[in-house]
């Protein structure tokens, strides 16, 4: 009998535990669609505060974990360098962080710390993650264009620095040796990479004029960076570039031919 009595005693405490999670977790979704009407309110520090009461009271509710996330994203402001700003950041990255602990393939978490390490200049981590997003889904052209975006940068704001050190304006030659040199063993490269990251994206989405324009780009920062000992070389890199421009602009045209006009007729047949 005594034993029968602390059976029953087990089972009515698992029960109340069981009803207690069960009310926990409706708890939490109330608080996740609080939160989810204030985000959409543009009223984010009280979404914020729905979404970390729904985590405390369901913490694999992963919804909330990576609206968190979100609303810590919408009020960071790329560029400013305040603590409050850069704290919202790392808010953010640490909520798609905890999102990924979870489910280590959710490519939107992913995606979000590559574009919250890129707006803070942290180019090396930004591309570590956007190469994480290509793997998880291949037929994305945006992270290899993303990826060749910041190899461009990290390029360009080298080159120009040297260039201003030496004095030199718009299109003139570096005929500096030293610094030729140098510019060719760091830049060289990212270039590469940059160029083989916007090939993948343009091979995924052929009329990616984006991509287009910064394989241009691209070329022109091969001349002046890497070829600067090289005219021949350097010419032929300019041309390549001129004609990745005529690419760019022959598919803005043909894009922009293919939009409806305003009375819902194509260009095309309106011209006739």
């Amino acid at each position: 009998m005594k034993t029968n009595a602390r059976m029953l005693v087990l089972m009515a405490a698992g029960l109340v535990l069981l009803s207690a999670t069960g009310c926990d977790k409706l708890k939490a979704r109330d608080q996740l669609n609080k939160g989810v009407q204030a985000y959409k309110n543009q009223q984010y520090e009280q979404a914020i505060d729905h979404f970390q009461q729904s985590i405390a009271l369901d913490p694999t509710l992963l919804n909330a974990r990576l609206y968190l996330a979100t609303a810590y994203t919408q009020q960071y402001i790329p560029g400013v360098e305040s603590e409050d700003n850069i704290r919202l950041a790392q808010q953010a990255i640490d909520a798609y962080k905890a999102v990924l602990e979870k489910d280590p393939k959710n490519i939107t978490s992913v995606k979000g710390i590559g574009y919250l390490y890129l707006n803070m200049k942290k180019f090396d981590q930004a591309k570590d993650y956007y190469r994480k997003a290509s793997e998880l889904d291949p037929n994305d052209p945006e992270p290899h264009y993303t990826i060749g975006v910041i190899d461009w940068t990290q390029v360009y704001q080298p080159a120009m620095e040297e260039r201003a050190k030496l004095g030199l304006k718009g299109d003139e030659s570096l005929k500096d040796k030293k610094v030729c040199a140098q510019l060719k063993q760091e830049n060289a490269p990212l270039i590469d990479d940059g160029m083989t990251e916007l090939n993948k994206a343009l091979e995924i989405r052929p009329d990616y004029d984006d991509a287009m324009a910064y394989v241009n780009l691209m070329y022109r920062r091969k001349a002046d960076d890497t070829e600067c000992d090289d005219p021949a070389a350097a010419q032929a890199d300019l041309k390549n570039a001129d004609e990745w421009v005529d690419k760019t602009m022959a598919t803005k045209k043909a894009k922009a031919e293919r939009q409806p006009s305003n009375n819902g007729i194509t260009m095309d047949q309106n011209s006739q």
